[in-house]
């Protein structure tokens, strides 16, 4: 059973909830819609976690991650990755400067764009390999190396990469070990009709509204402790497992459709972001315990790019999202699983 939380854990909990309702009233002046997209960001940000952004050009992503390093308070950078971008383009490089002290020329550090506590990584798969595995060093380990020195970000450290769907003429597919660093594949769907009016009558009146600040780097690193100690249920942590390990169609027991429709699983990373998106989340919305169906809600995001579908699920058109509806559907609630059980005894 989760032990009960203190009352300054329960304050910090309605002060965060408080907080992101701030948050989405402000990111809401910006953008028209997206609700769901904008708690996943959100979610990943305050578990430390990076995003991928999913959806065609034309749906305000960039516009959305520079609204929220605004209203965060956060220093932005935006990197357009294209084919001729090289590693020492987005981590920084060393130049020979003269010392005005000795005389002397030597080289200096020049900070790349990397060295911001949000990253926009702009159509990342444009990119070579090469320029993407600086990326992706970055992601991990939250510092870079150059000329044989390691330099450490600045923390709170996020990057939100964008990649378009359609055109895949002259890209660089992202190896699985680089899409299985980010924590959510967040899909960017088109607006409803009434969003669409709504969009061009803000974008077309020559407005621009005025945001403010509601968190800033320190808050957000006292924020994101305070997700970590969140307490979860052992059939939360047994549920997470049972959902992770029925994607694998290796694994005994999964359902009958997970070897027909699937490749390749998720790992154990997958459990864990699932853990940590289920009590960000619950933190977010005010509770203090993290629950099933806060793992359901984050399953999408935290898996669509870590369940590899065969080829025969690709020719009936069958994408990973519905592989995950299905599974949802498939696994038993612990609840369920128990009252079955007992109606058997």
């Amino acid at each position: 059973m989760p032990s009960q939380p203190s009352s300054v854990e329960v304050q910090a909990v309605r002060d965060l909830a408080a907080a992101y309702e701030r948050m989405t009233d402000q990111i809401s002046k910006v953008i028209v819609g997206q609700k769901l997209v904008v708690e996943q960001l959100l979610i990943a940000m305050f578990s430390r976690g990076h995003c991928l952004l999913v959806g065609v050009p034309g749906l305000a992503k960039t516009l959305l991650v520079s609204t929220v390093s605004k209203i965060l308070h956060l220093s932005f950078k935006r990197v357009q990755f294209t084919p001729d971008l090289m590693p020492s383009d987005i981590t920084g490089t060393d130049i020979l400067q003269d010392d005005p002290e000795t005389g002397r020329r030597k080289f200096t550090f020049l900070k790349g764009p990397l060295f911001a506590n949000m990253v926009l990584a702009d159509e990342i798969n444009r990119t070579p390999p090469k320029t993407q595995a600086a990326l992706l060093e970055a992601m991990q380990e939250h510092h870079v190396t150059a000329g044989g020195n390691t330099y450490p970000l600045p923390e709170p450290f996020f990057v939100l990469a964008t990649q378009n769907p359609i055109e895949q003429e002259g890209t660089y597919a992202l190896p699985e070990a680089q899409l299985d660093r980010f924590m959510f594949n967040i899909r960017v769907e088109y607006p409803t009709r009434d969003e669409e009016i709504q969009i061009m009558k803000a974008t077309t009146a020559g407005l621009k509204p005025e945001l403010s600040p509601v968190l800033d780097g320190k808050q957000i690193l006292l924020l994101q402790d305070m997700v970590r100690k969140i307490s979860v249920g052992d059939h939360v942590f047994a549920y997470a497992a049972d959902l992770v390990r029925a994607t694998r169609p290796r694994e005994p027991g999964v359902p009958k459709f997970v070897p027909d429709l699937v490749s390749w699983g998720a790992g154990p990373r997958a459990c864990q972001y699932l853990i940590l998106g289920a009590k960000a989340r619950a933190i977010l919305h005010g509770r203090v315990h993290a629950t099933t169906e806060d793992i359901r809600q984050v399953a999408y995001p935290v898996l669509r790019h870590r369940v590899m579908t065969t080829f025969n699920a690709d020719a009936e058109g069958i994408t990973s999202d519905q592989v995950i509806s299905r599974l949802i559907e498939s696994i038993p609630l612990p609840q369920e699983e128990a009252a079955g059980k007992v109606r058997r005894a």
